[in-house]
């Protein structure tokens, strides 16, 4: 199993470094599909398969996140202008989302991760501006609209489990700037999102699990986190050389191609 998940986290390295995405998408299904094939959906961890899947998977973005800012701070793919005004916002709405998370059925933030990823594959394909890249300047929103963004950013990132990606691409695509960019820029912003999920998942649920074990921290299961995280540094240190290389329209397609993937796999569990 623990190679699985040390395969997986370098899938999600590269697609951190690549594609923004925290590694979520890859992992949370994973994750829910390995607990509930080890313990079965009607034991004590399979009711909370889908909490734990994504606060390890949470967990495990602080270091991809974290390792991917930094090769791109050196790529200078980074424009901080962008990236200050939300931090404190998403981590206030992190916190949130993973308190949202932790009072909901598992199945139910299950249908949530779903109905998510589908609202944006189809919002990317009907609305202009995300598969093609606009040549007019870059616009960045104003104060009141980064608050908006970064509180939403934060709370749908934490209660998925997914990164910040999912919803920052899409933004920073449609106000002008280049999938390489935008993609970019989603790896730091999902730093303060993981932090304040991490600690809540991890807080919050303790005393409230019946399956809490040594290598259990709240909803956050250690041993998965660190194979996850070890193959998550792989893939960063693999994928680098490929930053700012892929054509602008090939990096949109297979963005939403990868997001298509997942949703088939989380529709099929």
């Amino acid at each position: 199993m623990y190679l699985l998940l040390l395969a997986c986290g370098g899938l999600a390295g590269v697609t951190t470094v690549l594609f923004g995405f925290g590694g979520g998408f890859f992992m949370v299904p994973l994750l829910y599909a390995v607990l509930l094939a080890t313990h079965g959906a009607d034991s004590a961890v399979g009711q909370v398969a889908m909490h734990i899947a994504v606060a390890t998977s949470t967990s495990v973005m602080i270091v991809g996140a974290g390792l991917a800012t930094r090769r791109h701070h050196r790529a200078g793919t980074l424009d901080w202008r962008w990236i200050r005004p939300l931090v404190g916002y998403i981590a206030i709405g992190a916190i949130a989302g993973a308190a949202t998370a932790m009072a909901m059925r598992g199945d139910w933030v299950r249908w949530a991760f779903i109905a998510y990823l589908a609202i944006t594959i189809l919002d990317a394909l009907l609305r202009p501006g995300f598969l093609a890249h606009t040549a007019a300047p870059p616009r960045t929103p104003s104060n009141g609209a980064m608050a908006v963004f970064g509180l939403g950013i934060g709370m749908v990132a934490a209660l998925l489990g997914v990164g910040g990606s999912v919803m920052t691409v899409p933004l920073m695509r449609r106000r002008g700037l280049p999938m390489a960019r935008a993609t970019a820029m989603a790896t730091p912003l999902s730093l303060p999102m993981a932090l304040a999920g991490t600690a809540a998942y991890m807080l919050l649920a303790r005393g409230e699990l019946a399956v809490q074990g040594p290598w259990q921290a709240g909803y956050v299961d250690l041993r998965a986190f660190a194979a996850l995280a070890a193959g998550s540094w792989i893939g960063i240190r693999l994928a680098s050389p490929w930053i700012g290389r892929l054509p602008d329209g090939i990096h949109a397609r297979a963005y939403l191609a990868l997001l298509a993937g997942v949703l088939a796999t989380m529709v099929a569990l």
